[in-house]
């Protein structure tokens, strides 16, 4: 029997376990928005499930990032936007890098953090990779858009890249690209996500036909997702008749599984507006546990204190999620991680978290589209409604995990 190489074990291992960097993301040109402005959705797998955000001002660009919550968030973000309306995420793809023996890997997150420090264009993007030095260290579809009507994803190895503009309708019809674990101009046998392309591709595909493009419906469409493409569950259907009545279901290939830490929906600026109306929906924590919260760069290093890391590196709602998170999955033995708790999440009475958590988070999407509408342009009135809303929401979140669930957001 011939040898496994190291990449090709740790693959055959990823493939095997089926919770690490199986991240789902898609992008979408404002060409085919109801409001004209790009989107960008990353819902986040990996080892590390403790997520926060981050304010940085190391760069040319301040910025916004999504990090890990233990010491490479100083070297390495897994998303984020800047100053510039420049955003950007990734998925690992494991097919753009065949045959090639290269050991230096793993450095998306230091080319994610490089870019928003530097970057307010694709253009200026595409100019970084080319002058990075070879290696890169990467196997990657990043997924980018800019101020000025850009949006692409580059699929990325250690020494070329291809570009998939979201504006060219050859490649893009309706303006959407979705991308797993798998690159399209890799090798065609190598990859994963399959599955979770197809569940995410119907659920995109409906939502653009429908002209249902808000970030309420997108969350939903992706992260609260509970249908499987290939088996036709679906957790909705079906409900158990109330938390008592246990129900587990395995959920590998769903695209929420046991392994996703977080989620971002980056809403670009129009061409021509001012960079700084680009702003972040962000999940962080367990999707089904957490609610969605907004930020904006031009409000400043102040974040919402339940988002942001404090000083043990933990983000006070990922720490409420993960807690509940916990009551979903509460076989620990074994294969048992893998198996969730329906009734726990959804059920007839309505008082499963899931149900919960759509419930205060349809007041947080009703005041910020409240906010939005009335914003000032920019300056100092922007910046102290931002921060007044910030405001509101930690004293929200709070309130409401305490009074719903008992658990402090603190």
């Amino acid at each position: 029997m011939k040898k496994l190489t190291l990449l090709a074990l740790v693959m055959l291992l990823a493939g095997v376990t089926g919770e690490v960097w199986s991240c789902t993301t898609f992008l979408m040109s404002g060409k085919h928005t109801p409001d004209g402005r790009p989107l960008l959705y990353k819902h986040r797998d990996t080892g590390t499930l403790d997520n926060a955000l981050v304010y940085f001002n190391d760069g040319k660009y301040d910025y916004i990032g999504l990090v890990d919550s233990k010491e490479s968030w100083k070297r390495d973000v897994w998303g984020g936007f800047n100053s510039a309306g420049f955003a950007i995420m990734n998925s690992a793809a494991y097919n753009n890098n065949s045959g090639d023996t290269t050991k230096l890997a793993d450095r998306e997150g230091e080319v994610m953090k490089m870019a928003l420090a530097t970057c307010a264009t694709l253009a200026d993007f595409e100019k970084m990779l080319n002058e990075m030095p070879k290696p890169i260290g990467v196997d990657a579809n990043f997924g980018v858009i800019d101020a000025h009507g850009g949006a692409a994803y580059y699929e990325t190895g250690n020494f070329s890249w291809k570009k998939i503009d979201a504006n060219d309708p050859a490649l893009a019809p309706f303006g959407l690209i979705i991308r797993t674990n798998y690159s399209f101009t890799g090798d065609p046998d190598i990859g994963y996500g399959y599955i979770r392309y197809e569940t995410a591709s119907l659920a995109l595909n409906m939502a653009l036909a429908q002209k249902k493009l808000d970030p309420q419906n997108l969350i939903n469409c992706i992260s609260r997702n509970l249908s499987h493409s290939l088996t036709k569950e679906n957790f909705r259907n079906d409900l158990p008749e109330s938390s008592a009545d246990t129900r587990f279901r395995h959920i590998d290939d769903f695209i929420t599984r046991t392994s996703t830490a977080s989620a971002m929906l980056v809403v670009g600026a129009l061409p021509g507006e001012d960079p700084a109306s680009t702003m972040m929906w962000t999940l962080v924590g367990f999707p089904l546990t957490t609610v969605a919260v907004p930020v904006w760069v031009s409000a400043g290093k102040t974040l919402p204190a339940a988002v942001s890391m404090k000083d043990n590196m933990h983000a006070p709602l990922c720490d409420a999620a993960m807690t509940l998170k916990n009551q979903l999955f509460p076989i620990k033995r074994g294969s048992g991680p893998k198996y969730m708790n329906v009734a726990l999440l959804l059920n007839k009475e309505k008082t499963g978290i899931l149900q919960k958590v759509e419930s205060v988070e349809k007041e947080i999407f009703m005041k910020t589209a409240a906010l939005v509408a009335a914003l000032p342009a920019k300056g100092k009135q922007q910046k102290e409604a931002l921060l007044e809303h910030y405001k509101w929401l930690d004293g929200y979140i709070t309130e409401s995990y305490k009074e719903l669930f008992g658990i402090e957001v603190k």
